[in-house]
């Protein structure tokens, strides 16, 4: 066994590996870019080297630079995680090269399962079933489109060397798929440096199931069940879960089969992930599975693997790379219980899930284990930031997983969605209620999934928090009016109350929030009367009070659990408090953001000038599709967008003619910059 190793990552995935290094007496170092001096899995490790800048391409996809830092601190071998430089077989090459141990599957399997078209030619010649369509080297756009032509639309369009949803477009008509080619190259060369595609016949019903596979170097492979990872947003995954709800036993045994088959023909070592697409009658029952690709790598999901079958992974890895045979054999794989893994996301889920970023002022995850078995409620939470670290648009913008286990589905589904409720994240968007909502979706509590249920039940997963609107400017209120409290001291000038020897004048408060602006005011006829509450909802000012259970500090935030009476009705909120002005509100899974403000400001802080496109994030500009002078209708692509390795493509807010650009294609753009200007026409106008 190895006595040191380097992680080639960052972020959960580092400090999951250094977990398991520390259980086995593994030294570790890791990498880090200047960005990432004070990060989680920098502190994680025993001994750490500053490898570049913050872009990844300056640091974290320099594999020369890694491997030297193993070289110079001694290191055995490399663990890649995965993402970065995992599946590039040339940095495995250069591993070997240097004497140094890659914790992976060997180049010449990575290579042969790397390109999505050479795999697909591969498991064809293994008798493995593939969807219809096309994986030719050719990449002439004719040919490409003749060729979705020939299966017939819907196609959908995929990087060849491409994974986690990236480089991937749904076509529906032929008029479309010049402009769709077009971009999911651009993604495909920015994530993988290769702009190759594959074309497919776009699978009705489908559900992702994926099958994880382990093998040794003496010619030992085994599979260890299946995840099924079919609720995505943007061909992302946002919850997987294992084993797969209502899988035929038979359909169960021949994916693993065909799984062990794929990993043998290409003489595969390690673990990794065997992807199939399987096609469901309209009631969601599984027909035909269809091999999709191949993850030379661990997968982000693999805890609900090591959950229901009691096995560490990442020791798995370890003991196969330092030559060690798998430690049982098929037969000895069980299966005991469910387990359901949830993403948190630092995104706005109703912007399109575009990324967010900015700083963690709260991060507090329900009681847990880390990395490892879960605690007595059944809890797993893997994260690689801590409260107080800063969501950089570098890298991806995942804050934490939660996994829960139970001994059925039904009650590893309600322990999640008791987490979820029980987190506590602030001073960045996130998907947490969205994940909440989604667990309570009918059909998932039920088991009956495929990959367009989020798409289905959006209106509702998006739809406007669920907290009474008089509740949040009653939680906002009191929040605010204990912070008041605790700051009062014995002088009476310190008092905020406005005071006066008759009848206390009303308190009027303002907010921006989810609902639009909301008015409220507190108000006494004496100081011996209790306060009461006029705020939007209530026909009548209700008497009001608010006592505190529990306050926590966080890095720049303050915490309080409070517990509102407002006439004959009690609740429980949590309150964190950023700056003065800001009010996270958290209330049985649901969240909402209030802004307070100036009572008399005419508009809404949150609007935006109609002849103005601001970056709805920071990003690159990667192309611009008009020029000063053109006339756009409402609703017009003008500019893509590069954020987290994403495209965004940003469109007209208002009709008119394009003024002025103030950014050219490669700009580098910081939130709420100003892009361009567009100068409003008359109708008439707009029609010469």
């Amino acid at each position: 066994m190895f006595t040191k190793i380097l992680i080639a990552n960052r972020g959960e995935i580092a400090c999951r590996v250094a977990a398991t290094c520390r259980n086995l007496g593994i030294q570790t170092v890791a990498v880090y870019s200047e960005a990432d001096a004070q990060a989680a899995h920098v502190a994680a490790c025993d001994e750490a080297v500053c490898i570049g800048p913050a872009e990844a391409a300056q640091s974290y996809l320099r594999g020369e630079r890694i491997v030297q830092a193993a070289r110079d601190t001694g290191a055995q071998a490399i663990h890649p995680g995965y993402g970065f430089l995992s599946e590039n077989a040339g940095f495995a090459q250069q591993c070997a090269q240097a004497g140094l141990a890659f914790i992976g599957p060997p180049p010449a399997a990575m290579l042969a399962m790397g390109l999505k078209a050479e795999s697909k030619r591969l498991m064809q010649a293994a008798g493995v079933p593939l969807v219809p369509g096309y994986h030719g080297a050719e990449q002439d756009v004719g040919l490409l489109k003749a060729q979705a032509a020939r299966i017939g639309f819907p196609v959908l369009i995929k990087a060849s060397a491409g994974g986690g949803g990236k480089g991937m477009r749904e076509v529906h008509a032929a008029e479309d798929f010049d402009a769709a080619l077009a971009s999911c190259r651009r993604e495909a060369q920015s994530s993988f440096g290769n702009d190759a595609v594959l074309i497919e016949r776009l699978v009705r019903n489908p559900r992702h199931i994926e099958i994880q596979v382990f093998a040794d170097g003496r010619g030992h492979c085994l599979w260890l069940f299946e995840r099924d990872c079919s609720m995505q947003r943007r061909h992302q995954k946002v919850i997987e879960e294992a084993p797969a709800p209502g899988l035929p036993g038979a359909m169960r045994r021949d994916m693993g089969a065909a799984a062990v088959a794929a990993a043998q023909a290409v003489g595969y070592v390690g673990a990794g992930t065997v992807e199939f697409i399987v096609e469901c009658s309209a009631g969601g029952v599984p027909q035909k599975f269809y091999f999709m690709e191949m993850n030379t790598r661990l997968q982000v999901e693999h805890p609900v693997t090591e959950l229901i079958t009691g096995l560490d992974l990442v020791e798995w890895q370890l003991r196969v790379a330092a030559g060690e045979p798998l430690p049982i054999a098929q037969e000895q794989v069980r299966c005991s219980g469910h387990a359901i893994e949830a993403r948190i996301y630092a995104e706005h889920p109703e912007a399109g899930f575009l990324p967010s970023t900015g700083v963690l002022r709260r991060l507090a995850l329900p009681p847990h284990a880390a990395f490892g078995a879960v605690d007595e409620q059944g809890i797993r939470a893997d994260s690689g930031v801590r409260e107080g670290d800063t969501i950089a648009p570098y890298y991806d913008p995942m804050i934490a997983k939660l996994i829960a286990w139970g001994p059925t589905r039904e009650q590893a589904r309600l322990r999640l969605r008791q987490a979820l409720a029980a987190t506590r994240i602030a001073g960045l968007q996130t998907n947490v209620q969205f994940l909440h909502r989604l667990l309570d979706v009918p059909a998932f509590a039920a088991g009956v999934v495929d990959t367009g249920l989020i798409a289905r039940h959006q209106e509702a997963l998006l739809a406007a928090p669920s907290i009474a609107p008089h509740l949040a400017c009653a939680a906002a209120v009191g929040a605010l009016l204990e912070d008041e409290r605790a700051a009062q001291t014995d002088d009476p000038w310190s008092a905020r109350d406005g005071y006066t020897n008759g009848v206390l004048p009303p308190r009027a408060f303002h907010f921006d929030s989810p609902w639009g602006e909301l008015r409220c005011a507190v108000s006494c006829a004496t100081a011996a009367q209790p306060v009461r509450l006029q705020a939007p909802g209530l026909d009548q000012p209700r008497p009001f009070a608010c006592s505190v259970r529990a306050a926590r500090p966080g890095y720049g935030a303050q915490e309080r659990a409070l517990v509102l009476t407002l006439g004959g009705q009690r609740a429980q909120v949590d309150v964190v408090r950023l700056g003065a002005a800001f009010f996270h509100l958290f209330a049985a899974g649901e969240q909402a953001v209030l802004q307070l403000r100036a009572a008399d400001l005419g508009t809404s802080t949150a609007a935006r000038g109609g002849g103005r496109l601001t970056a709805p994030m920071p990003g690159k500009i990667i192309a611009l599709h008009v020029q000063p002078g053109d006339m756009v209708q409402a609703g017009a692509s003008l500019l893509v967008l590069e954020a987290m390795k994403m495209e965004h493509t940003l469109c007209a807010p208002s009709a008119g003619q394009v003024s002025e650009l103030l950014h050219a294609v490669g700009d580098q753009v910081r939130e709420g910059a100003e892009l361009l200007r567009i100068e409003a026409l008359q109708e008439e106008g707009l029609k010469t």
